[in-house]
This record gives C-alpha cells, sequence and structure tokens, in this order.
C-alpha cells in the first residue's frame, strides 16, 4: 500500500501524537508499504524551530519512511497565536503534499488540530486516497471544557469544520471507546475504528530500570512519585502541586515533575511560594530516556484538569507499562481501564486532598505497590501492546484496499 500521515506533530517532537504516530509510520513501513508524513517543521512545546530545521519545506528518511516538513508559525502563545501555529501548516502542507505525494492508498490525518481537515480531504481528492480521520481528541467540545472555547462565532465555525470531517472521512478512528460513541450518536452511519494509543511493551518495561534514572530521581532515596509529560493547561497540575503541600511532612516522598509546557514556570513559582521541599522540577529528557525514568520511579501520577469527554492519556499506558502503581486524577475510560486492571488509585480530578490520601497511603505500602504494578503490567501486555494493535488496524487497512 502507499499511505500518507499528515500530521501537526512528529519527532524528534516528543509526546503523545508524535510517538503514537511515529509508530504507524514504522511499522507500515516494516510491513513493507511505502509510508509518507506530511509533518511541519518540528517546533513543539518550545515554540521554537528545531536546531538544523527550518525555511518553507526539507526532506528527510526516518525508520524507512519518507518525511516532507513544510513551513509553520512557531509560537508558545495561546488564542490566536496557536490558530495562527495551526493555519500556516494547514495551508503550507497543501502544495508539497500535492505535488510531492504519490497516488495513495489512504491519507491518515491527525486531529486536533481540526484546522487540518480541510487540507486532509483536499489532499485526499488530489492523491485518490481514502481519507482517514484520527481523533485523539474530542474537539471542540474538549476546549469547551477547558475554557478555550466559548459561545459565539468561532464554536459554530469549529463545530461545523468538526462535522465536516466526520462526514467526509471514509473513515473515523478514535483512540478511546468514549471518544467512537459520541461521534457515531452525532453522526450515525460513520464507518469508525477504535484505535486506542497502547505503549511498546518492550521499551516501556520494569526491565528498564536503571541505578543511574533512580539517582537523578532520588538522590536521597526517597519514594517517587513522577509525573512525565506536557505541563499544560490540560493536565491540571495545580492539583499535584498542591496535594504535594499536603504531604510536606511525609518526609520519605517525593514528587518530581519531569518535561516543559506552557504552566512549568508558573507551576514551579507555585511550588516556591507553597515553600515545597519534596517537589522537584527536571527539564524534558530525549523519549529514549522516558522508559528508565518510568521503571525507576515508585508511583505514576498521571491527572487531568477535569472530564474531558474521551480523553486517555497515552501516560497511563506507558506507566502500566513501566509496572507503576497509578494515581489516576481522571472520570470516564481512563478511570475505568485503572479500575478493571487493578492498577492503581483513581480519585476524583481537582481533589488535591484525595491525591495526597492515594499518594500517602502507596508511599507507605511497599507491597501494595508491587501488586499494582504487576497487575498493571499484565493489563498491557494482554490489552494494550501498541505492536499488537498497530498490526490489526494494518490487516483491516490491507483487507479493505
Amino acid at each position: 500500500m502507499k499511505v500518507a500521515i499528515l500530521t501537526q506533530y512528529f519527532p524528534p517532537e516528543v509526546g503523545a501524537a508524535q510517538s503514537r504516530l511515529a509508530g504507524l509510520a514504522r511499522r507500515l513501513a516494516e510491513r513493507q508499504h511505502d509510508v509518507y508524513v506530511l509533518a511541519p517543521m518540528p517546533s513543539y512545546p518550545q515554540g521554537r524551530i528545531y536546531p538544523g530545521y527550518g525555511g518553507v519545506l526539507r526532506r528527510e528518511e526516518r525508520d524507512g519512511v519518507r518525511i516532507i516538513r513544510t513551513f509553520v508559525y512557531a509560537t508558545r502563545g495561546l488564542g490566536w497565536h496557536r490558530m495562527a501555529s495551526y493555519l500556516s501548516f494547514a495551508l503550507s502542507a497543501i502544495l508539497p503534499g500535492a505535488t510531492a505525494l504519490p497516488r495513495l492508498d489512504y491519507l491518515i490525518t491527525q486531529s486536533p488540530p481540526l484546522l487540518l481537515g480541510p487540507s486532509g480531504y483536499l489532499l485526499s481528492r488530489l492523491t485518490g486516497g481514502r481519507w482517514v480521520f484520527n481523533v485523539s481528541d474530542l474537539w471542540p467540545e474538549s476546549g469547551v471544557r477547558l475554557g478555550a472555547l466559548h459561545a459565539g462565532a468561532g464554536l459554530r465555525l469549529a463545530r461545523a469544520l468538526e462535522a465536516f470531517c466526520y462526514r467526509q472521512a471514509w473513515l473515523v478512528t478514535g483512540q478511546s471507546h468514549e471518544i467512537l460513541q459520541d461521534i457515531t450518536a452525532r453522526f450515525p452511519g460513520r464507518a469508525s475504528y477504535y484505535l486506542p494509543s497502547g505503549v511498546d511493551t518492550e521499551q516501556f518495561s520494569p526491565a528498564a530500570r536503571s541505578a543511574r534514572a533512580r539517582q537523578v530521581l532520588a538522590p536521597d532515596g526517597r519514594c517517587i512519585a513522577i509525573y512525565v509529560g506536557l505541563h499544560g493547561v490540560a493536565q491540571g497540575l495545580d492539583q499535584v502541586v498542591e496535594a504535594a503541600a499536603l504531604l510536606q511532612r511525609q518526609g520519605g516522598l517525593g514528587v518530581v515533575f519531569v518535561g516543559d509546557g506552557l504552566e512549568k514556570d508558573r507551576l514551579i513559582r507555585h511550588g516556591a511560594a507553597l515553600g515545597l521541599t519534596n517537589v522537584r522540577f527536571l527539564p524534558p529528557r530525549p523519549y529514549e530516556e522516558v522508559p528508565a525514568l518510568l521503571a525507576s520511579a515508585d508511583i505514576a501520577l498521571v491527572p487531568l484538569r477535569c472530564h474531558i469527554p474521551g480523553a486517555v492519556p497515552s501516560k497511563l499506558y506507558e506507566a502500566m507499562a513501566a509496572g507503576l502503581p497509578v494515581v489516576l486524577a481522571a472520570d470516564g475510560e481512563a478511570a475505568q481501564i485503572v479500575r478493571e486492571a487493578d492498577a492503581g488509585v483513581v480519585v476524583r480530578p481537582g481533589d488535591p486532598a484525595g491525591l495526597a490520601r492515594a499518594l500517602r497511603d502507596l508511599a507507605e505500602r511497599a507491597d501494595k505497590r508491587q501488586d499494582l504494578g504487576r497487575r498493571a503490567r499484565q493489563a498491557c501486555e494482554a490489552q494494550f501492546s501498541r505492536k499488537a494493535i498497530l498490526d490489526r488496524f494494518i490487516d483491516f487497512l490491507e483487507a479493505h484496499r
């Protein structure tokens, strides 16, 4: 097959979408298909073009995948800055995509951002590829929940764009059952496919634990609760900082944040204002170092600011694969996964006291941490192996070619 992926996010950037789509592209190539990725110059989340990139067009090859990169307005800002960034790539991708891509069997478009939808639809028509619209977050609904979108012309336009994408796609894929249930309820008859993020269970494993990573996380030997990922609005990391304040006297427990994002500087100031000595903020690490960091911690933190329909953070799968007990601050499908696997403790989002109680209990009970972590790993191996998930999806595409 000839398959192209149109995405706002791709390695060397680090993040959930980047890892998931790179895994799909690599697996397609391993199965002897021709794979193309159309992506912007990397700039996320720092809002600066990475060294060695820039300009209006660049070609490269990675893991047998041909990558075409085009111009993007790089910014770390929100509001119109973020929309301008999305729009700049949505427009800059059209001409190179139309001229450089061959006749395709499938063109897969990643959402969000929704603004890539029309570009993906147009390129699918120009290349002859069936259009697959991959939904990892329900926008604009998630934006409304997070306060990023408000009633008015902008929201009406976003809903119209969402409807256009779902109606025109040959197939809608979603990374959670909740996402697909929402879409099919509002747009009956849409062909859909459950495509969870999953995790590389060989890369993320208890065996990745290392003395070096442990020394980075716990130079004083404390029990460590770790958060690895984007420090953004949706994660609601204030609740973790406030829980740490309630645990200040719990001398045997430390909280470590690893990553970057718009909220990081403010979170550091918040922790300093509270006089916290049990919290550390580490800079983002290369993705290949993340498995060792997770496996070398004791507890994984996976928070969301509020209930976001359909949201199942990929860091949940990574933590479970690493054999860590999870403290999840979320509702919905993510909470269901943790409860059914008996892989950790679920608290309501926005409940620092509940977070503190869960962390205190796990910090004091090594046996419970081990039992929960073992069951988390078993559930990942049985249900969320990325290789198995991707192979089933590729089998599906091959069968419908």
